[in-house]
């Protein structure tokens, strides 16, 4: 079935059409959820939480070609994903750095596996991990994050330029080699 038109189906409460929907795009969001949550439990229940609200707030959405729906279906689990982290986890607590020392550059690593970056993320510290995602992954600006997370945006800058010199160590450490 076409998007758009499942998206229509969707908003009329078709429900072999949300059904359709939920195996389409689990598993994609299950992944992006869990680079916020780090278990596979506190994931469940924010995909839980994000398709209860996709499914309730479908008729508000108008599809403006592929790939809208799954721009949508992100927001929303990237959103549910913090709002959990910001229950368990204060995002304010981490120190200011000056922020005229330059941040590490992991360019040198994107001909590095993929699989084993991705898992030294998840092994990041919350907020640090937050921040790399929201920045590295999704784009976001430290303005957008500070919003976001209900922190300034030297905080959102401090907990990048950790989680990355953070993410060099633990590289090292698996025997990663870059530059000199």
């Amino acid at each position: 079935m076409e998007e758009k038109e499942l998206v229509r189906r969707c908003q009329q409460t078709d429900w072999k059409a949300q059904e359709l929907l939920y195996s389409r795009f689990a598993d994609k969001m299950f992944r992006i959820g869990f680079r916020y949550m780090k278990s596979d439990v506190d994931t469940e229940d924010v995909i839980i939480v994000a398709f209860g609200k996709v499914f309730k707030t479908i008729r508000s959405f108008h599809y403006r070609g592929p790939g809208s729906l799954e721009a949508w279906l992100r927001k929303i689990v990237i959103n549910e994903s913090l709002m959990e982290l910001r229950k368990k986890h204060n995002f304010n607590l981490t120190e200011s750095i000056d922020e005229t020392v330059p941040a590490p550059d992991l360019k040198q690593f994107s001909e590095s596996g993929a699989n084993d970056i991705y898992k030294l993320i998840t092994q990041l510290p919350t907020g640090y991990r937050t921040v790399f995602n929201l920045n590295a992954i999704e784009g976001y600006s430290h303005e957008e994050i500070a919003t976001l997370l209900g922190i300034s945006e030297g905080t959102s800058r401090s907990q990048l330029f950790k989680a990355k010199a953070l993410l060099k160590k633990m590289l090292t450490q698996e025997g990663f080699h870059y530059g000199t």
